[in-house]
């Protein structure tokens, strides 16, 4: 009778092991490119910080624009700051994609059930993605087999209102986890800039093929040398309905699954027949 007892008893723990297992909360990595203190940031964690265990890594300073570099022959330091109540939270001297790196490496001693990068201020659709530091955090992420997502609000201002932004954030993030996704799935989000009651929903898009029609203005320093400022006016060269630029247009939440085998498989197949 003892012995009956004894096993019914190791059951009920077992059993208590696996349902604590199936509550328990998803590691969700957070990082940017605008820096550790940028609104987006705070307003990222804020929309999603009920949804897992949230910890942050982010660059120590803005980063836009350096894509996919990492740190190689100098130093990254990392340390922990106390910028977001309640939330364990990094800075590091290097890129997003360092910052992801040492996430896994250094501070989770794990793979994150989730990486989620931004929000960017300023637009990374289109041909951005390729210039992205926030985009590039994402698919550094599921390089490394972590499902992540890249969110960005069209507008640059550090004061921009990011309230719409925080519901798309939330909801994407929520189907995320919902989700059986690929381990190497990244989305790229964007988030037009206009008041929250005036976003219409969310459209899974392409790649529009769209970018910058650039210009360097060029100038003289005091010296004598010359310099150079890069600017540019962006073109839609994509009149498809289907695309990031259609739907930003139109007030949609654009999602576009992105990749990083950046194979051209159509015209791989036409070589293989013809160079021989």
């Amino acid at each position: 009778m003892k012995k009956k007892q004894a096993k019914a008893s190791t059951g009920l723990t077992t059993e208590k092991k696996t349902t604590a297992k199936r509550t328990k909360k998803p590691v969700i990595l957070v990082t940017n490119d605008d820096g550790i203190s940028a609104p987006g940031l705070l307003n990222l964690v804020e929309a999603v910080k009920d949804l897992g265990k949230i910890v942050v890594v982010a660059p120590d300073k803005p980063q836009s624009g350096m894509g996919h570099a990492i740190t190689i022959g100098q130093p990254l330091r990392l340390q922990r700051v106390h910028i977001i109540s309640d939330i364990e939270t990094w800075s590091c001297t290097g890129t997003p994609v360092d910052c992801v790196k040492l996430a896994v490496d250094k501070v989770l001693h794990r793979k994150p059930d989730l990486c989620l990068s931004g929000i960017n201020h300023g637009a990374n659709h289109s041909i951005n993605v390729i210039y992205s530091g926030t985009m590039s955090a994402a698919l550094e992420a599921a390089i490394e087999s972590i499902p992540s997502a890249g969110f960005s609000l069209l507008d640059y201002s550090i004061e921009a209102d990011f309230s719409g932004a925080r519901k798309f954030v939330r909801k994407i993030v929520q189907y995320m986890l919902q989700t059986k996704l690929d381990k190497h799935t990244a989305l790229n989000v964007n988030i037009p800039a206009v008041p929250e009651n005036l976003l219409k929903g969310i459209k899974i898009c392409r790649q529009a093929y769209a970018k910058y029609e650039e210009d360097f203005i060029e100038r003289a320093d005091p010296h004598g040398r010359n310099y150079y400022w890069l600017t540019g006016e962006f073109v839609n060269f994509d009149k498809g309905k289907d695309t990031d630029v259609w739907a930003l247009t139109h007030n949609y939440v654009s999602v576009v699954p992105v990749q990083f085998d950046l194979t051209n498989y159509t015209l791989k197949k036409q070589l293989e027949k013809i160079w021989k």
